[in-house]
């Protein structure tokens, strides 16, 4: 029998290279191998874009082309809306008991959001609470993987404390715990080069941008500040266009070569970020003319079929809660 695998996106914008790098390349992947379920997470953009639900509900059709643009098959992936499966709030309301306030203040991804997102005293209790629906996510679908970064793995802690917690005070074995799977990809940085790739910061390329607006993009790429001739040696440490071509570019040893003739001078930038451009372009050529073919009733039956078989799985789970509990009544 298969391991479950449950992965998703926050729906707040159309997705970016960071997002394949990261992720969606490793879901095309693991979908032959696993029983992947991917979640368009909208319960939880919500929690930090409550004062703008358009936002999120417009993003929830943008990511679902962007997940079958990349190669995501839903005959093998089971693509779902989080908030159309009930069952997942009933869960989050019953792991609510078994965490407590200092728990979730010692967080440290929460942490590190909450000082991101400048929210000091004034902390969405939905936002705050949010590592609790995540463990409701993933013991629904009895998630034995779930693909994350490094910085997520904070969350996939406070997972199976609940997990054991709520297995111990109920003399049950109905939930599992899960492990990460990390990817070994690195973060991409944003085209600025100041933070990661980001949609809040406008910093990123999009799986979905035009071909015009890839090539303005990379050319408008933090490089190296003192590069000033193409004579001079330039450094190619916290150079954005090799970081890039480090991520996608398939000859390293190019790369490698490039980035030694590039340190001891003689190769102006232009020449980089024209390889680059030609790398991207033939990288997201396929997902924009799978995009393109795209029908939204064809999508949105998809999202249909997926969400109502995740919902039937989390019922399964949320019945063995519930006679754990002692609250299936009828």
């Amino acid at each position: 029998m298969k391991k479950i695998i449950l992965t998703g996106d926050r729906p707040s914008g159309k997705l970016h290279l960071g997002h394949y790098v990261g992720s969606l390349a490793n879901r095309v992947k693991l979908q032959d191998e696993y029983e992947q379920y991917v979640m368009i997470a909208d319960v939880q953009a919500l929690t930090d874009n409550f004062e703008n639900p358009l936002k999120i509900t417009e993003s929830v059709f943008e990511v679902a082309c962007d997940y079958i643009a990349v190669g995501l098959d839903p005959a093998k992936t089971t693509m779902f809306i989080q908030s159309q499966v009930p069952a997942l709030t009933e869960l989050t309301t019953y792991y609510m008991n078994l965490v407590t306030l200092g728990r979730l203040e010692r967080n440290p991804t929460v942490k590190l959001e909450i000082k991101q997102k400048g929210y000091d005293d004034s902390i969405p209790a939905g936002f705050f609470c949010y590592p609790v629906s995540q463990a409701a996510d993933i013991t629904a679908f009895q998630a034995e993987l779930v693909p994350v970064g490094d910085d997520q793995l904070p969350m996939l802690e406070q997972t199976n404390e609940i997990v054991r917690r709520f297995n111990r005070i109920y003399n049950t074995d109905c939930l599992k715990e899960c492990k990460p799977y990390l990817s070994h990809a690195s973060r991409l940085v944003g085209i600025d080069g100041k933070a990661k790739a980001s949609k809040s910061l406008n910093n990123a390329i999009y799986l979905s941008d035009s071909p015009e607006e890839v090539r303005q993009k990379v050319f408008s790429m933090f490089t190296d500040p003192d590069h000033l001739k193409v004579s001079d040696p330039g450094k190619v440490e916290g150079n954005v266009v090799f970081a890039y071509l480090d991520a996608f570019h398939e000859n390293k040893e190019e790369v490698a070569e490039l980035k030694a003739h590039y340190q001891r001078g003689g190769l102006g930038d232009v020449t980089i970020k024209k390889l680059l451009n030609e790398t991207l372009q033939t990288m997201l050529a396929p997902i924009r003319e799978r995009r393109a073919a795209l029908n939204k009733e064809k999508i949105l039956e998809m999202l249909r079929d997926g969400t109502a078989k995740a919902a039937k799985r989390a019922n399964q789970t949320l019945t063995q809660v519930r006679e754990a509990l002692g609250v299936k009544y009828f």
